[in-house]
């Protein structure tokens, strides 16, 4: 009787033993899909370029400056906004060390093409170690929009009110302003946040 019951325990914890190692490959396989980066778009800069032709005169300033990485500094990206006004933007602070970062690179190439044509993206490259990094990023990932290389984090820091990346700031066409803190998951969340921010936000929202 005895040795049966010292079965009967030994039999609950292995099957206790298997639950929990299927629950932990589980938790990990989840938490591997959740964070996995979208894939780059396979378009060129040139195919990039090619697609947002004909944008009106200070969006196509900004799609010719594609992936490129221009001086950071605050002057720089104010002049750049005033060059802008009255069109939306969409500000993105990022790092190639930030993996949150580079796992929404992804979204942003996309939305970028498919809303370029109305909409201003600017990228904001903060506290960023090495600017090698940076460019062998944008190698990778090209954007269709440039980005202002913020080496000291200040820039970053001024526009987003947050010293953390990823942070997108959006900017409506009378300059009210929405500030999102972390990645985005998708094309579709980015877009409709685009669109309720900055592109359809109007000035008595």
């Amino acid at each position: 009787m005895s040795s049966n019951r010292r079965l009967q325990r030994m039999l609950i914890a292995l099957g206790g033993l298997v639950l929990l190692v299927l629950l932990a490959v589980g938790l990990v396989q989840l938490s591997r899909s959740s964070q996995a980066p979208l894939e780059p778009s396979g378009l060129t800069v040139a195919q990039m370029q090619a697609r947002l032709e004909d944008s009106p005169a200070p969006l196509a300033a900004l799609h010719a400056q594609a992936s490129e990485l221009l001086p950071g500094e605050e002057r720089a990206l104010h002049a750049r906004l005033a060059a802008l006004r009255g069109y939306p933007v969409v500000i993105n602070k990022w790092a190639s060390t930030c993996e949150p970062c580079r796992a929404e690179s992804g979204v942003f190439q996309r939305a970028s093409v498919s809303m370029g044509r109305e909409v201003a993206f600017i990228g904001v490259d903060s506290g960023e170690a090495s600017r090698a990094d940076a460019l062998g990023f944008l190698r990778s990932f090209p954007l269709s929009y440039p980005s202002y290389y913020d080496h000291s984090g200040q820039l970053g820091a001024a526009i987003t009110d947050s010293s953390f990346t990823p942070v997108t700031v959006f900017y409506d066409r009378a300059g009210g302003r929405y500030i999102h803190q972390g990645p985005y998951p998708s094309v579709a969340k980015l877009e409709a946040d685009v669109r309720r921010y900055a592109l359809d936000a109007r000035a008595d929202a």
